[in-house]
């Protein structure tokens, strides 16, 4: 088989929680700089730009990203039913770019800067801890006794009905 047709399917047949890893896109350039980073996982309140695709031009926020249908819904994209009312449109990540970051989540936006994700810990001064005695095969010998085994309560016989 040619690599892309396996590439395709191991992307398709993938479980969900590497599907959901696999929703990055690229940054703009100013927030390139500022980070120092290519791309990032999308979340929910990120504004994004379409760059491909038949949404092209059109900027908005993230409603939802959904690992199931591969992609994220915008603001402001939805198409019309024939019976009335309106259906999200998912993109793939692979044609939006973030414009802007939602940085309301701590974790993620020390990760951007490069920081620690988790608070250092107080280091407390380590005391050395003695050693175990190694015992002698005559101490172990003699500390080996077998227990006799303990009795269990026999189980009462039932009574037998008619």
């Amino acid at each position: 088989m040619k690599p892309t047709i396996i590439r395709n399917r191991t992307i398709y047949e993938a479980p969900l929680s590497v599907r959901s890893k696999l929703l990055c896109s690229h940054l703009s350039k100013d927030l390139k700089k500022k980070y120092n980073k290519r791309s990032v996982r999308v979340t929910e309140g990120d504004t994004v730009k379409v760059v491909r695709g038949e949404f092209k031009g059109v900027s908005g926020k993230i409603t939802s990203v959904s690992s199931l249908k591969n992609g994220i819904a915008i603001e402001g994209i939805k198409k019309e039913k024939l019976k009335g009312g309106n259906l999200d449109v998912y993109v793939h990540t692979s044609n939006v770019i973030v414009t802007d970051l939602n940085t309301e989540d701590k974790w993620r936006t020390a990760k951007l800067e490069g920081k620690s994700a988790k608070p250092a810990k107080e280091s407390k001064p380590q005391t050395p801890k003695p050693s175990p005695k190694k015992k002698s095969k005559k101490e172990t010998t003699k500390n080996t006794k077998k227990e006799p085994a303990k009795e269990t309560k026999a189980a009462k016989p039932k009574k037998e009905t008619k």
